[in-house]
């Protein structure tokens, strides 16, 4: 499946790229970290890329149907945190699962404001 789909990948410098996600990532019970996909086994980025502002949608065309494509076999919903753009708050949750109220616990003791509130934001829990 991967290796038809990436055929088609519309530029030089877009990829795709798996990382094994197993050994010592498969240890700790997932309560114990932020990150609850332990059961996970691989880890994908897809990655379009081109300087020519003209192949944009070409790029993100390719990028969403290979994500379409592989996404019935994944874990759903979540994601390795640093490897998520943009993608909105619902993409976050996902992410931590049933980790995130935790997470907005803590983020509402330490950072009650919201100081630190770029790239994969927790929003702290409302008091």
């Amino acid at each position: 499946m991967i290796r038809k789909r990436f055929v088609e990948v519309p530029t030089s410098q877009s990829t795709m790229h798996l990382y094994p996600v197993n050994g010592a990532a498969h240890r700790p019970g997932k309560g114990d970290t932020a990150w609850e996909k332990r059961d996970a086994n691989w880890s994908m980025v897809i990655a379009g890329v081109d300087h020519e502002a003209d192949n944009h949608d070409k790029i993100k065309t390719w990028a969403t149907d290979l994500w379409t494509a592989l996404h019935p076999y994944s874990l759903r919903g979540g994601s390795y945190i640093n490897f998520i753009m943009e993608e909105g708050e619902e993409r976050i949750k996902a992410t931590y699962g049933a980790n995130y109220e935790r997470l907005q616990q803590v983020k509402a003791k330490y950072d009650p404001d919201n100081f630190f509130h770029i790239n994969q934001n927790i929003k702290p829990k409302n008091r």
